[in-house]
């Protein structure tokens, strides 16, 4: 019998004794009374699939190359065989409560650990027979019937189906919904959610008096109808697309992409159907007769970063690129971290190297480079791009030509004799020269090398040339210089012109066939095995035999009925915009180690819901807002407080800061300055003095910012140029425009604060508003109650009145007749003279303060 060592018997010792405690507390309720699973059958999805994602699938899961011990988790069947689920003789029971750090699962020095809960919730699991579940996202949703309401109070608290499946939840653990927000809170709400910017005085005058019963619903369509929805819905695929105004790293060079971003908004606000819209930016250039706009749509995947650096390879760049659309792509259709495949199996999900690799052969066939081109010493466009002129652009472009090719026919001539004199050699410089054109004199002299000749040679060459320059030379080059002046003239500005004016937006353009290899290690110079064609991901629905194996088959499979992502991935995101969070919170992630559903079931009600709306998102948005969920008020009671701090089972509204682009577009709307053009060429508002000049690296390229002056200071923030090593500094929490990104980010950074008093928008917009507020108001308490409505949407109370009222006589007691002055001139708009100078500044700072008040900040 073969000897067992002490180690080895006392780890079973410790195995035998451990296993039988838990079992006695597991059967005799102890281990119950905490566990919340208890009283409910587990789910593997729910319950379990989370804790052993977290903790074990890293060495115990898909990839090979890191799996630890031969033992997988992730599978049923293997880890069955490996006795590591067996009922009888755990050895996950063993290892979770094992006191020997040699032995415990976790190791102690992974920096992972199990809580008590996770332990008692596996040791149940295994005990009733450890039944496996496929992934709930990689199945396909289920229609499912709205739950049936118990409680008579609440039978007709729903407006719609989703109100029902909220209902339900907020039953289960004894809560109830919140009661209906007041008008003004709707209507604010209504219009940050949906256009961004605040409604005006009139607009809640209008929404007050409205007696109609469908009101509420005749504003949302207002609103879905408004042409500033688009701008404002497009955000946040320009953050998925990585969307930005220039190509990144040390040279920065500046880009036309903002056609794209206005096919995006244009195509929002026309309620492009989300396929459609998908399709044609992942392939629009491949669809049969493809116009113009379908083109541009593909700009969605050109948006990357492109490096023009020196010492960069084009070839790894353009792999480089590769991977980005990859990515972007896996990220913003269906929610899966595919860029952990790119050097290996995925650790956690079912993806291996070969899906990712299946996946980017379908970009691989693009034609391009890897290197950008130039366009001119500010742009620089690489192929394949589309050339974007205005009907004017092109009339002054041809003409601009016919001017420089007429006046080419005289400066040729002229040009071509300069360049052949040059090339024979007309001037003594050391060397032997053919003088064809010299007088006969000079001739031979000049064809002797300079070191050999004599002192008279010498001065009669200088005395000869000089005697042909003055005479012949001279009187040549006076005639053609202005000739040839005016053509060099004439070829700048058509170059300038079709150079800096023109625009031209990079696109997707397929080149003859490119082979596809995986990359060991991810590394493109180390291509290993067979060749691959496009393919899904094994454990997602095939692609149909009838789709082609590019890039439209992938966007068509993206929109097959049984997909089980793309419909989710979606409406998820649209209620993380309208209640906050996700119903399921990683909203990058639906993958192994995503969030679990809170509301699975309204998730997939809600994804085929979305398909059967013909896939129209304002419809989907329309369902969102006009529920009772969305019109709770946001006011959390101590319940609420207790049973769901977080709000996920929207026992109430959500409550949160808005984004930075949309505060400083509200307050510029609030002020009267918002300039509400639509699309066009990025602007230059307001930045922070040489914030650009520290990235001047060649003497070609002036980084100095080029701020916009009049209306151009205050369009929306969308149209704010973005660079990409240097982001406008006041839009905090944006996305930092180099990777995809779909997660909202909410912060409150003390930077920001500052921002908003100080940066010259909000004074100037603060300046503007006490400028309309007296002249629109006799009187002082006039003036704030309108500043406090425009900015709030409401009414101030008495005791905020007061509090407004004290501040203005504070500022007005401090203020000089020339610090007024001083400050009013930072509204460079300011034009006002009418009023008195103290008292308008010490308003203005009151309407500051009032565009600083965390309830103007605030989305309620």
């Amino acid at each position: 019998m073969p000897k067992t060592s002490t180690k080895e018997t006392h780890g079973r010792l410790i195995s035998f004794c451990s296993r039988w405690f838990f079992l006695i507390l597991l059967f005799s309720g102890i281990a119950t009374a905490s566990d919340d699973t208890t009283g409910k059958p587990l789910e593997f999805n729910r319950d379990i699939r989370p804790i052993l994602a977290e903790n074990c699938f890293y060495c115990h899961g898909p990839d090979p190359n890191k799996r630890k011990a031969d033992l997988r988790l992730d599978q049923r069947q293997s880890a069955l065989d490996s006795g590591a689920i067996d009922p009888s003789e755990s050895l996950i029971i063993d290892r979770i409560h094992s006191n020997d750090s040699e032995l415990r699962m976790p190791p102690p020095n992974s920096n992972r650990h199990l809580s008590q809960r996770e332990k008692k919730v596996l040791t149940r699991w295994i005990q009733e027979g450890a039944t496996y579940q496929s992934h709930w996202a990689f199945i396909a949703p289920v229609q499912m019937n709205p739950p049936v309401i118990n409680a008579p109070s609440l039978q007709n608290w729903p407006r719609n189906p989703l109100d029902s499946f909220i209902l339900a939840q907020l039953e289960e653990v004894g809560l109830a919904p919140s009661p209906e927000a007041d008008r003004e809170t709707l209507i604010r709400r209504l219009y940050a959610d949906l256009i961004g910017l605040p409604p005006s005085p009139e607009n809640i005058d209008d929404f007050l008096t409205n007696q109609s019963p469908n009101a509420y619903e005749q504003l949302v369509d207002q609103l879905l109808a408004n042409q500033h929805y688009g701008e404002h819905m497009a955000i946040a695929w320009l953050d998925a697309a990585r969307f930005a105004d220039s190509n990144g790293f040390q040279q920065d060079g500046d880009t036309w992409q903002w056609i794209w971003r206005d096919w995006v908004i244009d195509a929002l606000n026309e309620d492009m159907p989300f396929d459609q819209f998908s399709i044609e930016q992942l392939a629009g250039d491949l669809l049969p007769d493809a116009t113009q706009q379908q083109q541009i749509a593909t700009a969605f995947n050109r948006n990357h970063l492109l490096n023009g650096e020196g010492g960069a390879i084009a070839e790894e760049q353009r792999f480089n690129n590769l991977f980005d659309r990859v990515d972007t792509t896996s990220t913003t259709w269906l929610g899966l971290t595919m860029a952990c495949a790119q050097c290996h199996d995925h650790k956690y999900d079912p993806l291996t190297q070969s899906d990712y690799y299946q996946l980017l052969h379908v970009f691989n066939q693009v034609s391009e480079t890897g290197r950008p081109g130039r366009q001119s010493s500010r742009i620089r466009v690489a192929t394949p791009f589309l050339e974007v002129a205005t009907t004017d652009q092109k009339k002054q472009l041809s003409q601009l030509k016919q001017n420089m090719t007429l006046l080419e026919k005289d400066a040729k001539p002229i040009l071509d004799v300069a360049y052949t004199a040059w090339k024979s050699g007309l001037f003594s410089d050391g060397q032997a020269a053919d003088g064809k054109d010299l007088p006969r004199s000079l001739t031979p002299l000049l064809r002797k090398p300079k070191d050999t000749q004599s002192d008279a040679e010498k001065k009669k060459i200088e005395s000869g040339l000089r005697s042909f320059f003055n005479s012949k030379v001279k009187r040549s080059v006076t005639n053609n210089v202005a000739v040839v002046a005016e053509y060099d003239k004439a070829k700048q500005a058509y170059d300038a012109f079709n150079g800096d004016e023109i625009p031209r937006v990079m696109v997707m353009n397929d080149d003859k066939p490119r082979e596809t290899r995986v990359l060991d290690r991810g590394d493109y110079l180390s291509p290993i095995g067979d060749a691959l064609a496009f393919a899904p991901p094994a454990n997602l629905p095939p692609l149909p035999d009838s789709f082609p194996k590019n890039r439209l088959g992938l966007a068509r499979w993206l929109f097959l009925q049984n997909h089980p992502l793309t419909a989710r991935v979606q409406v998820n995101r649209m209620w993380q915009r309208f209640f906050g969070t996700g119903l399921v919170k990683t909203t990058e992630d639906m993958g192994v180690q995503s969030e679990y559903p809170r509301h699975l079931a309204l998730l997939d009600w809600l994804a085929i819901e979305f398909q059967k709306q013909g896939w129209s998102q304002k419809s989907m948005h329309k369902l969102l807002v006009m529920s009772a969920t969305y019109r709770q008020t946001s006011k959390i009671n101590a319940d609420q407080l207790e049973k769901d701090p977080e709000n996920r089972l929207h026992g109430r509204a959500s409550r949160f800061r808005m984004p930075a682009m949309v505060l400083r577009d509200w307050a510029l709307a609030c002020s009267g300055l918002l300039n509400e053009d639509i699309g066009g060429a990025p602007v230059y508002p307001y930045q922070p003095d040489q914030i650009w000049e520290s990235l001047g690296i060649t003497k070609e390229r002036d980084f100095t910012y080029p701020q916009s002056t009049g209306t151009d200071l205050y369009r929306r923030s969308i149209y704010t140029f973005w660079r990409r090593t240097v982001a406008p500094a006041n839009m905090f929490d944006s996305a930092n425009r180099r990777t995809c990104s779909v997660r909202a980010n909410r912060t409150c950074t003390p930077l920001h604060a500052l921002t908003t008093l100080n940066d010259p928008t909000w004074v100037e917009a603060a300046c503007s508003l006490a400028k309309r507020c007296m002249g629109s108001r006799d009187t002082f308490d006039e003036q704030i109650i309108l500043a406090f409505r425009t900015v709030v949407s409401r009414q101030p109370t008495s005791s905020e009145r007061v509090v407004l009222a004290n501040m203005f006589t504070h500022q007005h007691s401090l203020i000089t007749f020339e610090s007024a002055l001083t400050f009013l001139r930072k509204d460079t708009q300011s034009t006002e003279k009418s009023h008195d100078p103290m008292t308008l500044a010490a308003l203005a700072n009151v309407c500051l303060a009032i565009l600083n008040l965390d309830e103007a900040l605030t989305r309620e």
